[in-house]
């Protein structure tokens, strides 16, 4: 865990609903940061874990975790996922009060952050769309940004308890503009990605010293994170680590979904999206999304 400090903000109740790759640290910033945390996870040892890890306490369902709390967060797998835990039958939005703020971290469509803020709306509960980029390693390090849609007074109330995991806290608009927003994150990656997969394969056939040709490139014009960070692993056909092949699949998926639904014409990102269905054929559903490269070899 990163050992990061936090800037003094009151203590909140707030609950934590999912506890994977992302869920887990980002919960446990909250609670590293003084605030009073209730955990609810499918899997309930993943939750005791956590609780032995941070304190706090664990519920059984999201209703209960979230009954009580000023503010509740999650980050679950996808739409079907994240309407169970906020509106199903024990879901968060039947514990929460009057006043009380949802912020959802999933990457999700923006559709169903439309649908769940009105919902929240019926209940006297605000609902903030708030999807992440910086993967494991920014949740871990507390260094994670964040893209919300939504009120912006729920936003300004929630942006200091927020801050405790993350570096960049924005509201972009109003409801559905923070998932918007992380489509066009995420169409950034994908051309970028195979841009640089296709860099790196021209140069090792050419036989260049790809890593010394990285480091001069990466001083000019060519320079991106993803340069930085997964260009030197990309050379080495590392790839156990990082934002999985599935995942980025599952995003590209709302991109494209949304772009029917806008007129929005995305040739190169639908293109990027077929590579990664060839890497999950190759069986690298779960390496990092820089395995593009494994289909130039």
């Amino acid at each position: 865990m990163s050992t990061r400090t936090y800037d003094s903000v009151p203590a909140r109740r707030v609950a934590f609903l999912g506890l994977g790759v992302m869920g887990y640290p980002m919960a446990g910033h909250l609670a590293r940061a003084g605030h009073q945390v209730t955990v609810y996870n499918r899997t309930p040892a993943k939750a005791a874990q956590w609780v032995a890890e941070y304190g706090g306490q664990q519920a059984a369902t999201p209703e209960a975790a979230a009954r009580g709390a000023e503010i509740v967060f999650a980050c679950v797998g996808n739409d079907a996922d994240l309407r169970q835990v906020v509106a199903g039958p024990e879901g968060a939005f039947a514990g929460m009060a009057a006043g009380s703020i949802f912020v959802d971290h999933t990457t999700a469509s923006a559709e169903v952050a439309r649908e769940l803020s009105t919902a929240g709306r019926a209940r006297g509960v605000v609902f903030i769309d708030a999807p992440v980029s910086g993967g494991n390693v920014g949740a871990i390090n507390g260094a994670l940004t964040v893209m919300c849609g939504g009120e912006a007074a729920a936003f300004d109330s929630v942006r200091p308890v927020v801050l405790a995991f993350a570096k960049a806290v924005t509201l972009l608009g109003e409801s559905g503009a923070g998932q918007l927003a992380k489509m066009v994150n995420q169409i950034c990656i994908a051309g970028l990605v195979q841009g640089l997969a296709e860099a790196i394969a021209f140069g090792q056939k050419s036989g260049l010293d790809m890593k010394a040709v990285l480091e001069v490139i990466g001083k000019g014009a060519a320079q991106s994170w993803q340069m930085d960070n997964r260009g030197p692993t990309m050379v080495d056909g590392k790839f156990d680590f990082g934002f999985a092949v599935d995942w980025m699949r599952k995003d590209l998926g709302l991109v494209l979904a949304e772009a029917q639904r806008n007129g929005a014409r995305l040739p190169v990102t639908a293109l990027v999206d077929q590579f990664y269905g060839d890497v999950q054929a190759l069986g690298g559903g779960r390496w990092d999304t820089s395995s593009l490269i494994k289909r130039l070899g």
